[in-house]
C-alpha cells in the first residue's frame, strides 16, 4: 500500500478537454520562472459535518502544500460544530442552497442568456440523471451558481467529496462552463446504487477519480467503462497530526482498563444496535464499560435498547465530542470497536490505531486493508455472537499483547494514512488541472 496517491497513467485521450482547462504551471516575473499560484475549489454535500472532519484535515493539509482552496457546500451541515476547527471552516464555506431561491433562479437565468447552448446541454443532463423535475431544477440551479462563483474567482477546477449529489452538481457545472472536476468516492452509498447515481457518467466526465481503498477502486472499475480506468486512483484518506503525535505521551494505562470505546454515528449503517446486543451477552459473564461517542437518528431507539437490556451501568452514550475528548476517550480504553454493516474505509479506525489501540472491526469494504489479527479482531458483519466473542477476547488479552497490536496498527497508519503525505499525492494530481 502506497503512502501517497497510487496513480495510474492518464493519456491525453483519457482526459477530454484537459488542454483547454489547464493553466500554465509557471509564470514569468523579472525574467525568471516562478511557480504559478494553485487555486482550486472543494465541493461537498454538507460541510463542515462533524463526521467528515477528514475532509477538513485534507483541505488544511493541501493548503500547507501550497494549494489554495475555496470551500463550497451544497447545503449547511445539519449539526452544530463542536470543534474549533469546524467553526473556522464553517465561516470559510459558501453554501449553494442558502435559502435565497431568487438568487438561484437568477443564476439560472443569467447562465441561460449568456451560454444558451451550454445551458441546454446541462439542462438535458440534469433531467436525465435526476429522479423528478424538482431535483433536476435544483441540481441545475446549484450548478449555475457554482459555475458563476468559480468563474468570478478565476478557478478552473473543483474537487468533490462523494459521488452522490455534489458530484452531479460538479458534472453539470463542467457542462455549463470552462471548469473541470475530480472526485473522491468513499462508498458505500455510491456502490449501493451506482446506476441511479449515474456513477459511470460521473467517472467518464471527471479529470480523475480517487478511491479511498483498493476495494473502492475495484468497485469503481466495476461500474465504469474500461477506457476510463486509467483515471481511477487510490488516494487514501489521511489521519490528522493530532492523532499521529508521539504515543510516548500515552502511559498505556487504558490498556489495563475494562473499557471499550466506539466512535460512530448512531445510524443503521454503523450497526450500533448489534453492538448493544453483543454488550448484553458480554455483560452476563464479565465486568466492562462501553463508551459510545456519536449521535444520530437512532439515539432514542438505542437508549431504549440499553434500558431494556439493563445495561445502563455498562453502556454510556456521550454524544458528539471534540477532537481532544475523542483522543482522551480512546487512550483511556482497552480497545476500539466499530461494528459497521457498510463502509468505505473509516477514518475513525485509523485514528484509534494511530493512538495505539487495537480495533475490533467488521470485514467489510476496505477495512481488511487496515485491520487484521495482528492489529485487532476482524469479524463478520451482522453477527452479534462474533462481536461479543471479539469483545471478550479484547477484555481477556494481556496488556503486552494489546500494546503490540496497537503498535502494529499505528505503524500501518503512519505508513499509509498520514494526511500530509497523502495530501501531497492528491496535490500532485490537482496541480496540472488548476
Amino acid at each position: 500500500m502506497a503512502t501517497t496517491a497510487e496513480t495510474h497513467p492518464i493519456s491525453p485521450a483519457q482526459r477530454p478537454g484537459t488542454a483547454a482547462l489547464r493553466a500554465p504551471s509557471r509564470l514569468r516575473a523579472a525574467g525568471q520562472d516562478v511557480p504559478a499560484p494553485v487555486r482550486i475549489a472543494y465541493l461537498t454535500n454538507a460541510y463542515p459535518k462533524i463526521s467528515h472532519s477528514f475532509i477538513r484535515d485534507e483541505i488544511l493539509a493541501l493548503e500547507q502544500q501550497g494549494v489554495s482552496v475555496l470551500r463550497f457546500s451544497v447545503r449547511p451541515s445539519p449539526e452544530a460544530p463542536v470543534d474549533p476547527l469546524d467553526l473556522a471552516e464553517q465561516r470559510r464555506t459558501e453554501v449553494l442552497l442558502d435559502g435565497r431561491r431568487w438568487s438561484l433562479l437568477g443564476a439560472m437565468a443569467a447562465r441561460a442568456i449568456r451560454s444558451p447552448r451550454r445551458f441546454a446541454v446541462a439542462a438535458r443532463e440534469a433531467f436525465s440523471i435526476s429522479a423528478g423535475p424538482v431535483r433536476a431544477v435544483a441540481y441545475l440551479a446549484e450548478a449555475c451558481r457554482l459555475a458563476a462563483r468559480l468563474e468570478a474567482e478565476g478557478i478552473r477546477h473543483v474537487h468533490v467529496h462523494f459521488g452522490t449529489n455534489p458530484a452531479a452538481v460538479a458534472r453539470l457545472a463542467s457542462l455549463l462552463g470552462r471548469v473541470g472536476y475530480s472526485m473522491t468516492v468513499h462508498g458505500p452509498e455510491e456502490f449501493d446504487a451506482p446506476r441511479s447515481l449515474h456513477l459511470d457518467g460521473k467517472i467518464a466526465g471527471a479529470r480523475f477519480v480517487a478511491a479511498v481503498s483498493h476495494y473502492g477502486r475495484g468497485q469503481l472499475l466495476r461500474w465504469s467503462a474500461p477506457r476510463d480506468w486509467g483515471r481511477i486512483n487510490v488516494v487514501r484518506c489521511g489521519t490528522a497530526a493530532h492523532f499521529l503525535r508521539d504515543v510516548g505521551e500515552d502511559d498505556g494505562a487504558g490498556l489495563a482498563s475494562r473499557t471499550l470505546v466506539c466512535v460512530a454515528r448512531l445510524s443503521a449503517q454503523k450497526g450500533i444496535p448489534l453492538l448493544i446486543e453483543a454488550a448484553a451477552m458480554v455483560a452476563r459473564d464479565r465486568p466492562f464499560t462501553l463508551r459510545i461517542i456519536g449521535d444520530g437518528e437512532m439515539r432514542p431507539e438505542i437508549e431504549a435498547q440499553i434500558r431494556a437490556a439493563d445495561l445502563e451501568g455498562h453502556v454510556h452514550l456521550l454524544g458528539w465530542q471534540g477532537r481532544d475528548v475523542i483522543v482522551e476517550e480512546i487512550r483511556a480504553a482497552r480497545a476500539f470497536v466499530l461494528p459497521s454493516f457498510a463502509e468505505g474505509l473509516p477514518v475513525v479506525l485509523m485514528e484509534a490505531l494511530a493512538l495505539g489501540r487495537p480495533a475490533i472491526a467488521t470485514a467489510v469494504a476496505g477495512i481488511p486493508e487496515l485491520v487484521d489479527d495482528r492489529a485487532g479482531w476482524l469479524i463478520p458483519a451482522g453477527s452479534a455472537t462474533a462481536l461479543a466473542e471479539a469483545m471478550r477476547a479484547a477484555l481477556a488479552t494481556d496488556r503486552q499483547t494489546l500494546a503490540a497490536m496497537g503498535a502494529e496498527g499505528r505503524a500501518r497508519v503512519l505508513r499509509d494514512h498520514d494526511v500530509h503525505k497523502n495530501a501531497a499525492g492528491l496535490a500532485a494530481l490537482l496541480r496540472p488541472l488548476a
